[in-house]
């Protein structure tokens, strides 16, 4: 149980962070406020982040936390089905509640740190609901097989990646979403068994 607690209020610091990053800006919120709309305590906080700059790399649990929500709706549909809808979903929360320069921040500091680089953590439930799907889509027959599910997945993941870092390179000049929407498909049928 004492897991499942700390988990919450992790969890509840990073919500409440990125509602106020969203709300606010990144610069103009303040660990105190933070707290405060967590509901949590300075202890808490400082057990899990060193500091603000800290929260940056939890993007990646907030995606998690989306891809969570939306597993059970995608893995009753057919794979490339489930692959746009996963992605659309994803970057339509993007559109309406990651500032597009804390997006920036977080690619950016993956491509400079020495350390773990979260977005490539295969451990995430993205990528392990992206093999489920990848791999029940090449038993039914709708994915091609003479290419891995990790080919399949690692291409997926970084089709999304390039989107993503191509939009904030635009500064944000189209709707993430809709771009995906019909970008998307046409790059999975590259995937789809040839009938």
């Amino acid at each position: 149980m004492a897991r499942k607690n700390s988990r919450n209020t992790k969890g509840r610091i990073v919500s409440a962070a990125w509602k106020l990053f969203y709300d606010q800006g990144y610069d103009n919120t303040t660990v105190e406020e933070i707290i405060a709309e967590s509901g949590t305590s300075k202890g808490s906080f400082y057990h899990y982040f060193e500091g603000k700059d800290a929260l940056l790399e939890t993007l990646s649990l907030l995606f998690d936390e989306k891809y969570e929500e939306l597993q059970g709706v995608a893995e009753a549909m057919d794979a490339v089905a489930a692959l746009t809808f996963l992605n659309r979903e994803l970057f339509t929360m993007i559109d309406n509640r990651i500032p597009l320069e804390l997006l920036a921040r977080l690619l950016s500091s993956q491509l400079v740190t020495r350390g773990e680089k979260h977005l490539l953590d295969r451990d995430r439930t993205y990528f392990r609901l992206l093999h489920r799907i990848v791999r029940r889509g090449q038993e039914r027959g709708e994915l091609r097989s003479d290419i891995t599910a990790n080919e399949i997945v690692k291409g997926y993941a970084m089709f999304e990646r390039a989107l993503m870092y191509d939009w904030c390179l635009v500064g944000g000049e189209y709707a993430l979403g809709r771009y995906a929407a019909d970008m998307m498909p046409t790059f999975l049928e590259g995937y789809r068994t040839r009938r």
